[in-house]
């Protein structure tokens, strides 16, 4: 197959990438691929919603950024925080001409505020802003013709000069795998983007669905493309406890930022004694708290008392988190809902510039998988579905003046060669892989996750190399398949976290090795 733009990942990166370069420029032929149905990406379970200055009455970009700074510990690109702030407004009403729906308070945006954030400015529907936005952008996209959705493919590797024998330098599309025949295909492109999310699934409790598996970080590995602050992974305070349906549900930030107290397993408030924020400090402050308040108490999870917030209010705002609730029998209206701290979001990811270009020349990278500089060492609640909108909106138009440039010509693109491999693989095989998964997931929890210490980071490499021996052995010997792809990405990204984990010599943000307290 062969298009002029692929867009790997179906979440709102890729969809509003997708849009522009479509109401842009029609001509364009654009391949969308989508691990799953369209619907289903990292953007959906989003509950919060979108960080953008709207009330200039009491709010200001001049907050906005401070707060981001604040939050991203020292370690943000001030210039790309400003201009993501600033342009953040434009996007979002582009947004909503584009048919996204918000909640509204008379004439204006309901707003809500989250933690580390020093004003009400997160513009949400209720508390399904993800679905909301993921739902208006597929309307829109299904009404260009030149756009191709491809679903249920899932990224093995990008093409370079590696696979062409060629030294342009330059990404040439990628191969991807069909999930349901399992079959590889190859799809050359002109310009290549990343849009695969983060790899919440390295992790045993994450709020990150099925498929977040770090393909794009994995592809962008063995493509020689650099990493940058892998380590800065957030974990969200407040994960419903226990799972559901062998998923970690998410109890949005907001419940806290509406009145929803924190409480330990002896019923006392907690937060207080950690910062003075309490309950809206900045998610990595809140989220060591609680994990230590569990250390403290022997128990699983600590409490979310909502019982400060009005029940009408509760049942219009959170009826999803109502629902999900309930069906573990716990009604948040009556008694505080058991949670504990979730992996939610990688502050690292593929190093791009102000346009998401990569280095490496005609791929880039947006959203969650990229490093962009806005979120430094923590994520400010609620910027990542803002930081998405404007590096979209700026990736689209550099690539359309990208196009306008020297390029391979079409006879290269044509010629470059199909997939090699023909072996297949064994029931044994596939226990194997679900087996792999499970233990790199329980190693990373345990020595990765919140809390490190200098000799489990040593003790997690030893031990992951042995899953990569055996992973290594699988995919040498057998047909690819999705499983494989997918342990295959969770153990290079594991790689990369330990390696880097073990290079930061101090704690800051999301970060915390107890060997580097002085």
């Amino acid at each position: 197959m062969i298009t002029d733009i692929l867009v790997i990942g179906s979440g709102i990166s890729g969809l509003t990438y997708a849009i522009k370069i479509g109401e842009q420029n029609p001509d364009l032929r654009l391949t969308m691929i989508s691990k799953n149905n369209l619907l289903e990406s990292n953007t959906r379970y989003a509950q919060g919603g979108i960080a953008v200055v709207s009330n200039f009455k009491k709010d200001s970009f001049d907050k906005h950024i401070q707060d981001t700074l604040i939050a991203g510990a020292g370690k943000c690109d001030k210039e790309v925080v400003r201009f993501v702030v600033e342009e953040g407004h434009e996007r979002l009403q582009e947004l909503m001409n584009w048919g996204a729906h918000f909640d509204k308070k008379k004439n204006s945006l309901h707003l809500t505020k989250e933690g580390g954030h020093s004003e009400k400015r997160i513009v949400h529907y209720k508390d399904r802003t993800g679905l909301e936005i993921q739902e208006s952008l597929i309307r829109k996209i299904k009404t260009f013709p030149n756009i191709s959705l491809l679903e249920n493919h899932t990224l093995v590797d990008l093409i370079t000069d590696h696979h062409t024998g060629s030294n342009h330098q330059r990404c040439y599309g990628a191969y991807v795998i069909s999930n349901l025949e399992q079959e590889i295909i190859r799809i050359s492109s002109k310009i290549t983007v990343l849009t695969t999310g983060g790899a919440g699934q390295l992790f045993s409790h994450t709020t990150n669905p099925e498929n977040a598996t770090g393909d794009g970080l994995g592809a962008a590995y063995r493509a020689k493309v650099f990493m940058k602050a892998l380590p800065f992974v957030q974990f969200h305070p407040t994960a419903l406890y226990p799972k559901i349906d062998g998923n970690t549900f998410l109890i949005s930030e907001a419940v806290r930022g509406e009145g929803g107290i924190l409480k330990n397993a002896n019923g006392e408030r907690f937060m207080p004694n950690y910062d003075p924020q309490a309950e809206l400090a900045p998610r990595d402050i809140v989220a060591r708290s609680i994990a230590k308040e569990i250390l403290k108490s022997g128990e699983d999870y600590v409490y979310l008392d909502c019982s400060p917030i009005k029940a009408e209010d509760f049942i219009n705002q959170f009826p999803t988190i109502l629902d999900n609730c309930k069906k573990i029998s716990i009604n948040p209206l009556e008694k505080p809902i058991p949670v504990i701290p979730a992996a939610h979001y990688f502050c690292g990811g593929i190093e791009v510039n102000a346009y998401s270009e990569t280095k490496l020349n005609g791929l880039y990278a947006i959203g969650e998988c990229s490093y962009t500089g806005l979120h430094g060492a923590n994520r400010l609640a609620s910027n990542s579905l803002l930081e998405s909108l404007v590096f979209s909106h700026r990736a689209a138009l550099n690539s359309l003046t990208e196009m306008k440039g020297n390029l391979p010509s079409n006879r290269f693109y044509q010629e470059i060669p199909e997939w090699e491999g023909t072996h297949h693989i064994s029931n044994e095989k596939i226990v194997a892989i679900g087996q792999l998964k499970k233990s790199l997931q329980k190693l990373m929890a345990k020595k990765v996750g919140i809390f490190k210490t200098s000799e489990g980071l040593i003790q997690a490499e030893n031990e992951l190399k042995k899953i990569f021996l055996e992973t290594r052995d699988i995919y040498m010997q057998n047909k690819l398949t999705l499983e494989v792809c997918e342990l295959r990405n969770m153990v290079s990204v594991a790689y990369l976290m330990i390696k880097q984990s073990q290079e930061l010599k101090e704690n800051i943000g999301v970060f915390y090795n107890h060997d580097n307290v002085a």
